[in-house]
């Protein structure tokens, strides 16, 4: 009984993709994250973002779990959370909290480490779904997440489905 209580408890505490349906929330002021500046004005990483992109990487093809944060299952925002982690950057754990994180920036700007995120729900523009930015050049712009159906994936924001999701990016670096 008291393992059933623990799971349940667990489950209620982490929000994640998909987690908001129904639950109406206060609007909460926008985190910002103190990292290390760099001197570097052009488009190159840092070894920090390559650092969180590649351990990012090494989850592709982790099949998803609502609130997972492991190799044996993996949600959108866990994902965020621990590749962030790796490199000792505490981010939020739910998506609803991580859209809030940071600056918010144009689309046509973002670059490597940068977070977008998606409203994949039918009519709706609430925000419940994140990635990491691991690819970017003018036209182009590529993402780590995990979906429900294929788990942690690379995907392209040009893709119809997630071009007509996406909703913001914002960064926390």
């Amino acid at each position: 009984m008291k393992k059933i209580l623990l799971l349940l408890l667990l489950c209620i505490s982490f929000g994640s993709c998909n987690s908001s349906k129904g639950i109406t929330t206060k609007k909460s002021k926008t985190t910002k994250v103190r990292t290390k500046k760099t001197n570097n004005t052009n488009s190159a990483p840092s070894k920090t973002i390559e650092s969180i992109i590649d351990y990012a990487q090494t989850f592709k093809g982790t099949r998803y779990k609502y609130g997972g944060t492991t190799k044996r299952g993996m949600d959108c925002s866990g994902l965020v959370v621990t590749a962030f982690q790796k490199e000792n950057i505490s981010l939020p754990r739910t998506t609803s909290d991580l859209k809030n994180t940071g600056d918010w920036i144009d689309v046509k700007k973002v670059k490597e480490g940068d977070l977008l995120f998606f409203a994949t729900k039918k009519n709706s523009r609430k925000v419940n779904h994140v990635g990491i930015v691991t690819k970017s050049r003018p036209g182009y712009v590529e993402f780590i997440h995990s979906t429900t159906s294929k788990g942690v994936i690379t995907s392209n924001l040009s893709e119809r489905y997630w071009y007509s999701a996406y909703v913001q990016a914002r960064r926390v670096m």
